[in-house]
């Protein structure tokens, strides 16, 4: 590991001071800023510690809406009452990832910000574009089975490894940031980038910004909902396809429906004319076949993750079966009922 710099600022004016230059990483819960220094993939010259500052809360706002602070962790966040009752979307989308210590560690902002874990970006020794511009993308023509079909560039086709970001994706999130330049709000789908030409970038961030909270907009999608998620073993994996499906129904019709993918995109995967092709018709396997078609036109497989596009159909199909029953996928049992 390489020697850096360390800061712990006492308020958040301080941190956005000490995070404005070059080479500056802010350290939260860490579960994956050290892995990355310790594999060298990251190398930071000064590491500002911002777990001393006032964003830990989860707070109610007068519009309705719940927000969640940034440095409050995935455990606290996933079994907050006001989560479970409100929200048992994302709060279940956490519970299925990492393993109940990571959980107790990782923080909101933290999730929002983790990087890819494709094989290729931890690799020091083989090329990426991510991880250095200009090098390459191994996975191209290389070991991709984790790999991306959707909205990846000849740049990259990593993934983005979050459970938690594909709820709060299909729950239409709000990120509150704040910079040298002040603060602001950011739509979450506006948040995460796809590759395009310049893959190293993950997010819209600008240089210093720091997330402060997200805020869940005062909506109840608490009934019809699922997050299935299919991987290669029952814990501790990240998805090779998940979904996220906030529905509501207005008699034997779908009035409103959220869909978001995880596994198979630079970020949660979303295509509004997918869900709006679905709307005002009854729940059936039929209809389901024409949101997961829309979701996923366009599909490119690099040979290892061919069999994701398939997957992936059934897995709409299926978590917008869940929904419509309204009997979410258990993320203790994990069996696929």
């Amino acid at each position: 590991m390489i020697r850096f710099d360390y800061a712990r600022p006492g308020d958040v004016a301080e941190a956005v001071r000490g995070g404005a230059g070059d080479h500056v990483a802010y350290l939260a819960g860490g579960t994956n800023l050290i892995d990355l220094m310790k594999e060298n993939v990251a190398r930071p010259l000064e590491v500002v510690d911002i777990n001393r500052l006032p964003l830990a809360q989860i707070t109610d706002l007068d519009d309705g809406s719940l927000r969640l602070g940034a440095l409050a962790t995935n455990a606290d966040t996933a079994y907050d009452e006001r989560v479970e009752a409100r929200y048992p979307l994302l709060a279940s989308a956490i519970l299925a990832g990492a393993s109940p210590q990571l959980r107790n560690a990782a923080t909101n902002g933290g999730n929002l910000n983790q990087r890819t874990r494709c094989y290729y970006f931890y690799d020091v020794e083989t090329p990426c574009n991510k991880r250095v511009p200009g090098q390459g993308c191994g996975a191209i023509g290389g070991v991709n089975r984790i790999h991306a079909i959707l909205g990846a560039s000849d740049q990259c086709i990593a993934t983005h490894p979050s459970d938690m970001c594909v709820a709060l994706a299909a729950l239409q999130a709000q990120v509150q940031v704040t910079g040298p330049e002040g603060d602001r709000t950011i739509a979450f789908a506006d948040y995460h980038r796809l590759p395009g030409d310049e893959p190293w970038r993950d997010n819209t961030l600008k240089q210093g910004e720091l997330v402060t909270a997200i805020d869940l907009p005062a909506e109840d999608f608490s009934t019809n909902y699922t997050y299935l998620k299919l991987r290669d073993r029952l814990s501790y994996a990240f998805a090779l396809v998940s979904v996220a499906v906030a529905m509501r129904l207005e008699g034997d019709r779908i009035a409103d429906v959220r869909i978001a993918l995880g596994g198979v995109a630079h970020k949660p995967w979303r295509r509004i004319e997918a869900e709006e092709a679905i709307k005002n018709e009854r729940p059936s396997d039929t209809v389901f076949d024409t949101a997961a078609r829309a979701l996923l036109a366009g599909a490119v497989s690099q040979g290892d993750n061919s069999f994701k596009i398939g997957l992936a159909h059934k897995a709409i199909i299926r978590a917008l079966g869940q929904a419509a029953a309204g009997t979410p996928q258990s993320q203790t049992d994990k069996r696929i009922r």
